[in-house]
């Protein structure tokens, strides 16, 4: 029998299922739509050096997020509790495995990236008001995650004012965009098929994966979520589409705006584009747009992130206290240890640094945890009340290709696998120091 959860010494039954379908698309628009999709291609020419080239990594991207969102609504029905991963891995592998998952997310998956989407919230604002950028970012993070721990719904309600106002400013932008752009910049130079099986593709994989990160951001909160069965598919599939659709619209928008050489190495693309396009007002203007996107999304961050510490700790007794909530919001000390390490991460904090680590480090999970549909299916004990459609296909699509850019990322960036297996050290260390625990596998 599978064993009663309980969140802070209540169960985490269907009275504290609030979040609906609009709330947790949301979640998932919000979580993917940060600083990635206006940075990474200007970074993207050096492995990809072609505009054909940049847009086919787009859409591959997009396409294996869509297969890993259909397995992760499986296996997130089939838990309906969350924490993501972490679950997935501890009672479909071993207890260790989804404990260096849930180490990774609090280190690479949330608080680094926190950390850089709030700086660089902080650094558009001063296009508009006078003021460090490290400290419109540390108010920023401090405010969400207070909003968070103080009362869910209110954080649902301003996570879906802010994503729908970001969706609306991205359509226009696109909108006003695409007549002005010079379609001939977007022409193959005959050479697509050999950029496509090169080293080099594995790689720019790994640059857009990060702005592809959050498709999964409903699972982490899936205890928390109204009609699992029905929401849960629905929010992943529907989230995971628009925003696919919406980086492919911007991006043949940024590459028909100006020649490649012009946005080459440039981390402020949408900047750089709107600049060729619009002149210096509609560069303002976008500035405006991805300001006011970046808040959504270190809201997003600042809901699912603790989650998932949260879990850990109903499992860990060492660890109890990461599962403190108070009456109607979200878990304290997961929110505030996630917050402190963002604080912390904003002094050294440089995008561009993490987006290779943050793709890399967060492949092998998603990788694994995909996987583990395989051993779900194998298994009388529990209940799958969703099934994947394009099994086996889809999820070995997804695996095939999170191992190819694994290994093309150990070749052409050792230092920076290097760091990604010194972080999944650390994380031994210490589930091995915290004693380590048992799970029920059902």
């Amino acid at each position: 029998m599978r064993k009663e959860q309980v969140i802070a010494g209540r169960p985490s039954g269907s009275e504290h299922r609030r979040l609906g379908l609009v709330t947790t698309t949301a979640l998932v628009v919000a979580s993917m739509v940060g600083t990635g999709v206006f940075t990474t291609t200007g970074l993207l020419t050096k492995d990809v050096p072609s505009a054909a080239g940049i847009l086919l990594c787009w859409v591959v991207a997009g396409l294996a997020s869509l297969c890993g969102a259909l397995a992760y609504a499986e296996l997130g029905v089939a838990f309906a509790a969350s924490g993501g991963e972490y679950h997935f891995l501890s009672r479909l592998m071993h207890p260790m495995v989804g404990f260096l998952s849930a180490f990774v997310s609090l280190v690479v998956g949330f608080a680094a990236p926190l950390a850089a989407v709030a700086l660089a919230f902080g650094s558009y604002l001063t296009v508009f008001v006078d003021i460090d950028p490290r400290v419109s970012a540390a108010a920023l993070i401090v405010v969400l995650s207070l909003l968070n721990i103080w009362r869910v719904s209110t954080g649902a309600r301003f996570q879906n004012a802010f994503t729908v106002g970001k969706v609306a400013l991205i359509v226009g932008f696109v909108a006003l965009g695409l007549p002005r752009g010079d379609w001939s910049l977007l022409a193959s130079d005959g050479e697509l098929a050999t950029v496509l099986v090169s080293p080099g593709f594995a790689v720019g994989l790994l640059w857009v994966s990060f702005a592809y990160t959050g498709w999964n951001a409903g699972v982490y909160v899936a205890g928390e979520v109204a009609d699992p069965v029905r929401t849960l598919p629905r929010a992943l599939v529907a989230g995971t589409l628009l925003v696919t659709v919406l980086y492919l619209a911007l991006n043949v928008v940024f590459l028909s705006a100006a020649p490649l050489s012009a946005l080459a190495g440039k981390l402020e693309v949408g900047h750089e584009a709107a600049l060729h396009l619009f002149g210096q007002g509609g560069a303002r203007v976008l500035s405006a747009i991805i300001a006011l996107g970046l808040v959504s999304t270190v809201g997003a961050i600042c809901v699912t992130g603790p989650r998932i510490y949260e879990a850990v700790g109903r499992d860990i007794p060492r660890l109890r206290f990461l599962a403190r909530r108070t009456e109607d919001g979200g878990p304290i000390y997961a929110v505030l240890i996630q917050t402190g390490l963002a604080l912390v991460m904003l002094l050294s904090a440089r995008f561009e640094d993490l987006l290779i680590y943050t793709g890399f480090t967060l492949s092998i999970f998603g990788g694994l945890a995909v996987s583990a549909v395989f051993l779900l299916r194998r298994r009388d004990d529990i209940e799958t009340p969703y099934r994947m459609p394009g099994f086996p296909i889809t999820p070995l699509l997804y695996v095939a290709l999170m191992v190819w850019m694994i290994v093309a990322g150990i070749v052409e960036r050792p230092i920076t696998a290097a760091f990604g297996g010194g972080t999944l050290l650390v994380g031994a260390a210490l589930y091995r120091l915290t004693g380590g625990y048992e799970v029920d596998s059902t």
